[in-house]
């Protein structure tokens, strides 16, 4: 029997030093899915990377072998002794493991509820385990359940009017530290999605200049067009730092890209007015350490919190309704996935059954010669009508309501009183 497991960890369980440790970048994505393919008990295996997450989904044939190969692998990966950081990571099974991935998907499990971003991050990881052939029947089916879901609740339900993201976030921080904001400088370091929302939300707060800085430099020319803004090269930007306001960092970059020595020389150079950094990057953009300086303000992710608790309160209403479509999704999903059981079943009961018809039908026939292709015609079809008669009482059973209570025990007694599982 195939299980599905979900082993993970999220913004809830784990601080942000512990999830940019064990992240996955898409290069390092692709070969992951394909190590854990070749593990012990896994049959298909999905990973999800992204700032505030580490999800690994999976469909097993070995559970607790499964389990094992998953604690190692992080262990071997991540050069980390998965059992110091097991009490960051929960687990899920089956209905359970269902429900976790649809919820995800539609944004009530995200730090902002409802927000948008994360079913485009789920179809790029799991476009990632299609092209390496890591995703098979079960997660197939699991994650495109998961799309439609989400669609449904965008639908139905207002659990995105009020749009909001962690750049979102970022912005309503920013008006806490200044007051107001029309008159600021910004300067974004990364042209990613994150960075463009950022952007979006503060072009609406008219900010007197924008500046964005990227190591594509092509694309940060045509992301500052967009908005009106310049395009800097990452070598000026520690110059930039002596003119800007806010300085919102959001790359891919594995190492810090603002240093606490650097932004320590411009105090001097700025009179004292204010600098506010919104690290929203997982690894960190920004040293850490520049929290220490004197009118220097540094928030990473996990410090948004607050300005997204009060978001919160209004999808929670909406909420309800989008979780009740979740409920409907995972009994619609389980009832396939259950009926995968029966069905492996019911179908290797009839292929022992048709194996021992063919069998004795050949004994028969070989001592009656003098049968025309007519008569052994006929023979072979009333050997298989026999036997379709002999399984369409179980078979019903199998199939019926009567038989979920207690499927497993069924699907067992069936399997031993046949010996299907020594066919």
């Amino acid at each position: 029997m195939r299980h599905i497991i979900l082993i993970g960890l999220n913004h809830n369980t784990a601080p942000v030093e512990l999830r940019e440790t064990i992240a996955f970048s898409d290069q390092q994505l692709k070969q992951a899915l394909l190590c854990l393919k070749n593990k012990q008990g896994i049959e298909e295996v999905f990973i999800l990377s992204t700032c505030n997450r580490v999800e690994i989904l999976a469909a097993v044939s070995d559970m607790q072998s499964a389990i094992k190969s998953i604690e190692n692998f992080f262990s071997e990966k991540k050069d980390i002794d998965f059992k110091k950081i097991k009490e960051f990571f929960y687990i899920y099974f089956n209905k359970k493991a269902a429900k976790h991935i649809f919820m995800v998907s539609a944004g009530l499990d995200s730090m902002i509820l409802g927000e948008p971003q994360i079913l485009g991050q789920i179809k790029v990881a799991y476009r990632a385990a299609v092209e390496q052939k890591t995703a098979g029947p079960i997660l197939n089916r699991l994650i495109h359940k998961a799309f439609f879901t989400s669609k449904k609740i965008r639908t139905e339900t207002g659990i995105g009017s009020h749009a909001v993201s962690i750049s979102y976030a970022a912005v309503e921080l920013a008006k806490k530290i200044f007051g107001e904001i029309e008159d600021k400088t910004l300067l974004l370091i990364g042209a990613g999605e994150m960075a463009e929302l950022a952007v979006e939300h503060l072009k609406g707060k008219r900010v007197t200049d924008i500046y964005v800085a990227n190591r594509t430099f092509k694309n940060g020319v045509a992301l500052a067009k967009k908005f009106g803004g310049r395009a800097l090269k990452l070598e000026e930007v520690p110059s930039a730092l002596e003119i800007v306001d806010i300085v919102i960092a959001s790359t891919a970059a594995s190492e810090f890209i603002i240093f606490k020595k650097e932004v320590k020389n411009i105090i001097r150079l700025r009179r004292n007015r204010p600098i506010f950094f919104i690290d929203i990057a997982v690894p960190r953009n920004i040293d850490p350490d520049i929290n220490g300086l004197a009118n220097l303000y540094l928030y990473d992710i996990d410090d948004l919190r607050g300005v997204i608790e009060g978001n919160k309160e209004l999808r929670s209403k909406e909420a309800v309704k989008a979780e009740r479509i979740v409920e409907e999704a995972v009994i619609t999903f389980l009832n396939w996935y259950e009926s995968l059981d029966i069905n492996q079943v019911i179908s290797a009961l009839k292929s022992k059954l048709d194996a021992i018809g063919d069998a004795e039908l050949k004994k028969t026939l070989a001592s009656l010669k003098h049968l025309s292709s007519k008569d052994i015609e006929a023979l072979s079809v009333m050997t298989a009508s026999f036997i379709n008669k002999v399984l369409y009482d179980p078979i019903l059973f199998l199939k019926s309501a009567g038989c979920k209570k207690d499927k497993t025990a069924y699907l067992d007694f069936t399997k031993k009183i046949f010996h299907l599982d020594n066919k």
